[in-house]
């Protein structure tokens, strides 16, 4: 039995580096037990956080729109140059549907379809969706460019409708749809005589998507498989921009880098495209990377090559020198869409200077992800895009006859954004925040411990041994 002293600081060397070595082995040890957890609760099962998360939006996602507002329609229509006004925002309640037809498969996939949906928000508008503002007339505008052929007809439908190249519309006309006088003079059965920004919209479902489920490996979790049955765009005639490329933003697979790009796809845009990392802050407790969509990736192909196949016309490009806009046609039935961020932020001076009252800011008007880096949950969100339609004189056009030059016409912007509420930020911290600071805490106390434990006894057995020699000698 060890009573002496000397055999208390022996055990207490051996107990304190015990603790030293404990709190070693947990750093690579903790480390895994956590990404195993991880790993487990981000596959989109039930039964996963990923997968309560995945199947309804934890926290609701909004939408403000930004109608531009027309304050010279007949001066633009005589060759002057546009005058707009920003108009809102204008609020609606997105993306609060649950996903659909949710089907696991053999091949570690899940298909579901999402569905459309708009609910407005009076509360945050700044008005109702009744305001009535001048806009751009989007059919008669488009309609040149829809056909082609056919426009000495349609001047004399434009006429007969008392159609103007300007219309004054509601915000809830303008944005969800409205029954068109010109359209309805058109004498073709098939075509349909509603048009709207984002006409049709509730009803209607975004998909059908295939993405990994996580099961045959956490690194492929959320990453789009296939869209609408294909693993390729039929849009662009190009292997790299058909390329279905990334997830959907809503979360991405853990272990997200600084260093790496984060792809999405966004089937608004009929594209894939990426984000960069920005910075590193805290919200709401919780440690987030922000990845921004940044100016090379709607950079004219003369700065970008990888965005040539984007570039579909030369004249209206510039021999492809054009940036910042993005041609829709081909995925918008031949419609003159051309999107881009608001206040055509990132495109060529030619685009801002053809309009008056556009006033670019990256803070305002940037693209972003935030993203909590150890699982690839989307904390925080903005996408921001604006509406733009292409037209240009035409001599067979009585309204089109007198305009200065063609236009890449900003209709409106908007801003879908979402951020994590106070309980979702509370649970995640307490299910993955909260142990993982403890095990980071236990760890560096069990080594402080351990070594100020050995050490003193270690000292003080060494001291005692050479006092104890003294006297002997």
């Amino acid at each position: 039995m060890c009573c002496s002293a000397k055999c208390w600081l022996i055990v207490g060397s051996v107990i304190g580096g015990l603790l030293a070595i404990l709190g070693g082995i947990l750093f690579p040890v903790g480390d895994i037990i956590i990404n195993k957890e991880i790993d487990t609760e981000a596959v989109i099962e039930e039964g996963t956080i990923a997968y309560e998360n995945w199947v309804e939006t934890g926290s609701p996602v909004y939408r403000h729109f930004w109608i531009y507002h027309v304050t010279n329609p007949d001066e633009v229509m005589n060759g002057g140059k546009p005058a707009l006004e920003q108009k809102g925002p204008y609020i609606y309640l997105v993306r609060y549907l649950p996903k659909e037809n949710i089907t696991q498969h053999q091949n570690n996939t899940v298909s579901y379809w999402q569905p459309n949906g708009a609910i407005f928000q009076r509360e945050g508008s700044c008005g109702s969706e009744e305001d009535k503002y001048t806009v751009l007339n989007l059919a008669v505008a488009a309609a040149p460019a829809m056909f082609p052929a056919l426009q000495g007809f349609l001047n004399s439908f434009i006429k007969s409708s008392n159609s103007s190249l300007f219309q004054v519309r509601s915000v809830k006309e303008l944005l969800w749809g409205y029954k068109d006088p010109f359209l309805e003079k058109i004498p073709i059965a098939s075509l349909d005589k509603t048009t709207g920004l984002f006409y049709p919209n509730n009803g209607t479902a975004d998909g059908i998507y295939n993405v990994y489920n996580g099961k045959g490996g956490i690194s492929k979790v959320a990453i789009i498989d296939r869209y609408r049955g294909e693993s390729a765009l039929p849009y662009w005639n190009d292997s790299y921009c058909d390329m279905i490329n990334g997830t959907d933003a809503a979360s991405f697979p853990p272990s997200v880098k600084k260093d790496k790009k984060l792809y999405f796809f966004s089937s608004e845009i009929c594209r894939s495209i990426y984000g960069v990392f920005e910075k590193e802050y805290t919200l709401k407790g919780i440690k987030l990377y922000r990845f921004v969509v940044p100016d090379e990736a709607l950079a004219s192909p003369t700065k970008n090559p990888d965005n040539h196949c984007y570039c579909k016309d030369f004249d209206l490009s510039r021999n492809c020198t054009a940036a910042g806009v993005l041609d829709l046609r081909t995925c918008q039935g031949g419609k003159p869409i051309f999107l881009s961020l608001p206040h055509f932020l990132y495109a060529s001076d030619f685009l801002l200077d053809s309009v008056s009252g556009l006033k670019p800011s990256k803070e305002e008007h940037e693209t972003y992800v935030d993203v909590e880096p150890i699982t690839g949950f989307t904390m925080h969100f903005a996408k921001r895009l604006q509406v733009n339609v292409m037209f240009k004189p035409t001599d067979k056009i009585d309204v089109m006859s007198k305009l200065e030059s063609e236009f890449v016409f900003p209709v409106a912007w908007l801003n879908e954004t979402a951020l994590i509420g106070d309980d979702s930020a509370n649970m995640f911290k307490s299910s993955v925040t909260t142990p993982m600071k403890v095990l980071e805490v236990l760890r560096i106390v069990l080594i402080c411990i351990g070594a100020v434990v050995f050490l003193s006894c270690s000292i003080t057995l060494c001291v005692r041994d050479s006092l104890n020699k003294g006297k002997h000698a």
